[in-house]
């Protein structure tokens, strides 16, 4: 960015621009070529630094959070994403006659296994992965055989569903045209849902996360999907250009259109501005099971890896939604608010409040002749709800030397404070009465008090409850006392014991 660049955002966006310096003076980046990191990265080993160039070169976005993985992680995860690189190049490569590509498509996970084995008929722009397999290869059998099977089985599950729908491709029709919602959900199962879960199974297997992680297959796949159907709905120019559709037919051809071609037809923009609010209706379905998967992680590394691409994909939805801009062009948002959100995306409270805040964009920029405008509505304050049930707003989160504590908010209007700070207050009295009434039971059951009645009563209650508020803590006091006494005591006879003991005097 250059420096005018740079005056229009402190104007336009002055919180972007010191997020831009915050993260470049505060963000610490792992740095895999460092010496002390070596013994995790293996980038002192050729065949693994050529991985970690396959992976700069073939994912700018994807690489930076992959490097900061902590530990092994890394470099796992970077095998993972490579062997998934080169399938998913193959499958997107129209070059390649299906009698080739299916077969390859189902057989990739077992050339894991097949050292030297290269593909060199592609002409797709990472074909670099395919062209140097063996490389690839090599340093995928040295993986611990734990994070070996995850891989391959993922593999050998991706290749088989991309086959299943690249079988359904026709001369006329390059790419397999998605017809239904099911459809739709099947094939980004296929290429994004599956690597939800096999990054599951890798996080739980490396011991960073817990064991039940792996389990979690239904939220590992809704992570993947609001990745994938945010990519597919904002890449609409370029794949229309290249001949790719992938948004479904029963989304665009109840709004009128024949093909995806004509969607970026300037003359029907309005059309495919309700074909588009419905693709972004699709995509929300799935955040509020991404951030129940998020409030799973325990591991910093690992949750700031997930978080990263999901509130990412949550504002590309909000840059994205009824722009007509994106009917032309590929939309991204702006590089001062990626800085913005990569610095504030560090804990599940914080996420939620993103995704809540962009739900927020997103209503308020519906339509009132949306043909989804109440679908739209509901899925928005799903998201808001959500974020209140699990951490609600009027709560302060905060503390001084190293104690965190929450409290509600003394400026908040928000009416469930009220309600909490009775029900406190009732707690607290709760506890006060039941200390008095134990305090009097035990008085009666010594004898020390009678039983009253009456105004006698009542005079009895009120100092129990003066002595159960005000001689706890002298009660405690008076028993460490007396307990420290004894101890000296105690040790005072076990000295004299023993001095007496060696004089022989006893």
């Amino acid at each position: 960015m250059g420096v005018v660049n740079y005056l229009v955002m402190a104007v336009a966006h002055p919180l972007e621009l010191r997020a831009i310096i915050n993260f470049a003076i505060w963000r610490d980046s792992r740095d895999i070529k460092d010496a002390t990191e070596l013994s995790t990265t293996f980038y002192d080993r050729p065949s693994m630094k050529r991985c970690w160039e396959f992976l700069d070169l073939t994912s700018r976005s994807f690489a930076r959070v992959v490097k900061e993985l902590e530990g092994e992680l890394a470099r796992t995860v970077c095998m993972f994403y490579l062997v998934l690189r080169a399938l998913d190049t193959i499958e997107d490569d129209m070059t390649v006659p299906n009698s080739t590509k299916l077969p390859l498509l189902r057989a990739l996970h077992t050339k894991l296994y097949e050292p030297g084995w290269t593909f060199q008929e592609s002409n797709e722009k990472d074909k670099v992965v395919l062209n140097e397999f063996d490389i690839i290869q090599k340093e995928f059998v040295t993986l611990d055989p734990k994070y070996q099977a995850v891989i391959a089985d993922i593999c050998k599950k991706m290749g088989a569903g991309m086959a299943d729908f690249a079988a359904l491709a026709t001369p006329e029709q390059p790419v397999a045209e998605v017809n239904t919602i099911a459809d739709y959900d099947l094939y980004c199962h296929y290429v994004a849902g599956l690597v939800g879960e096999g990054l599951s199974g890798i996080f739980s297997a490396s011991g960073k996360e817990r064991p039940f992680i792996a389990d979690q297959l239904t939220l590992s796949n809704s992570m993947g999907l609001l990745l994938q159907k945010t990519n597919i709905f904002r890449d609409l120019h370029e794949d229309v250009l290249e001949g790719r559709g992938f948004w479904p037919r029963a989304i665009w051809s109840k709004h009128g259109f024949n093909s995806m071609k004509e969607l970026i037809d300037p003359a029907r923009e309005k059309e495919a501005l309700w074909a588009a609010s419905e693709m972004v209706l699709d995509a929300l379905r799935h955040a509020t099971d991404s951030l129940d998967y998020m409030t799973l992680l325990r591991n910093q590394s690992v949750f700031n890896f997930v978080a990263i691409p999901a509130v990412m994909a949550i504002a590309t939805l909000e840059r994205t939604f009824m722009n007509p801009k994106m009917l032309k062009g590929n939309v991204k948002i702006r590089r001062g608010e990626m800085a913005r959100l990569i610095l504030r995306a560090t804990n599940p409270r914080d996420v939620s409040y993103i995704f809540r805040e962009y739900a927020q964009r997103i209503h308020a920029k519906v339509a009132k002749d949306d043909p989804n405008l109440l679908k739209l509505s509901i899925a928005c304050a799903k998201i808001e709800q959500w974020a209140e049930h699990h951490y609600p707003s009027f709560i302060t989160i905060g503390g001084t030397g190293g104690q965190v504590g929450s409290a509600i908010d003394p400026n908040t209007n928000d009416a469930r404070a009220t309600l909490f700070t009775r029900l406190a207050l009732q707690a607290q009295e709760a506890a006060k009465k039941a200390r008095r009434d134990q305090m009097m039971a035990e008085l009666r059951a010594k004898g020390i008090i009678k039983e009253t009645t009456g105004t006698e009563k009542e005079e009895q209650e009120k100092w129990a409850a003066r002595q159960a508020e005000e001689a706890t803590p002298w009660l405690m006091i008076i028993g460490v006392i007396g307990g420290v006494l004894a101890l000296m005591g105690i040790m005072g006879a076990i000295v004299v014991y023993a001095i007496l003991k060696f004089s022989g005097d006893l």
